[in-house]
């Protein structure tokens, strides 16, 4: 396939470039800022503009959307809401303009409200696609509206495969992971976003398999490994932070608050440990 990733300069961008290309697919990166050589087709693009996103997508055959402004965090409310939407709806609309069916987009643990929340409301743990949303910050809002956007283009485009991906701090492997880790105040600083990562690598094989394996229609993916970066056991976490939120699984050891396993089931993809 000829893949379109936007944001193919960023972080999981060049993941899923380098993995794109060793399974032999073609790519084209659409950003504002170059790659660091030019073994990549390469074509400066603003998702924020609908009329280059079309331009940098014609010929693609899927489309792997990553470009977005990724935190709350030293950005205006309305510029970090109004660019994930209006970048995710572009993207969208394109490839369904285009007879792209294939697509896999960037959505985040914060659509339902975590991270950034003042405190995060969980209705029982592990969280699943199933559970609603409490989001409060401009960056929450923005990925769930991106998934509901998603919804509305599957209704209407009945062909198209897409495929919304919730990441959580991506970082290399667990030990990365684990040197956030604030000894002092573990809860304050991980708690609210329940003590889980993805590996980059495992992020980027579901945004490949998001196009091959996802079935018609819009589906939503908890891409999280299936420990936590905590030395802490999982149930002891729970304890100290949400004993009043009912739990659905056993938890032992140190299991993961998320429950991917409709990534399992429906794309064929696991984290594994790191």
């Amino acid at each position: 396939m000829r893949i379109g990733v936007t944001g193919g300069n960023g972080q999981i961008g060049r993941g899923v470039v380098s993995l794109a290309l060793r399974q032999g697919h073609e790519v084209v990166c659409l950003d504002i800022a170059p790659p660091p050589d030019d073994s990549v087709p390469f074509l400066r693009t603003d998702v924020t503009r609908y009329d280059e996103m079309e331009a940098g997508l014609k010929g693609c055959d899927a489309l792997v959307h990553l470009a977005a402004i990724r935190s709350p965090i030293g950005r205006p409310d309305y510029e970090v809401h109004n660019t994930n939407v209006v970048a995710s709806y572009n993207a969208l609309s394109a490839a369904a303009r285009l007879g792209i069916d294939r697509v896999a987009q960037a959505s985040s643990i914060n659509a339902t409200g975590a991270a950034y929340s003042r405190w995060p409301r969980y209705d029982y743990l592990p969280l699943d696609e199933q559970h609603p949303t409490y989001n409060e910050d401009p960056y929450s809002l923005s990925k769930w509206v991106c998934e509901l956007q998603a919804d509305s283009f599957a209704r209407l485009y009945e062909r198209m495969r897409i495929a919304s991906l919730r990441f959580h701090a991506i970082v290399p492997g667990r030990s990365e992971a684990a040197a956030r880790w604030d000894d002092a105040n573990p809860n304050v600083v991980f708690a609210k976003h329940l003590w889980g990562y993805t590996s980059l690598d495992a992020a980027a094989r579901s945004c490949l398999l998001g196009l091959t394996a996802s079935p018609v229609g819009h589906n939503v993916y908890y891409i999280v490994a299936p420990n936590t970066m905590m030395e802490i056991p999982s149930l002891e976490l729970h304890k100290q932070s949400f004993p009043d939120v009912p739990l659905r699984a056993e938890m032992a050891g140190h299991a993961g608050f998320y429950d991917c396993s409709r990534a399992e089931k429906l794309l064929g993809w696991r984290h594994d440990q790191t």
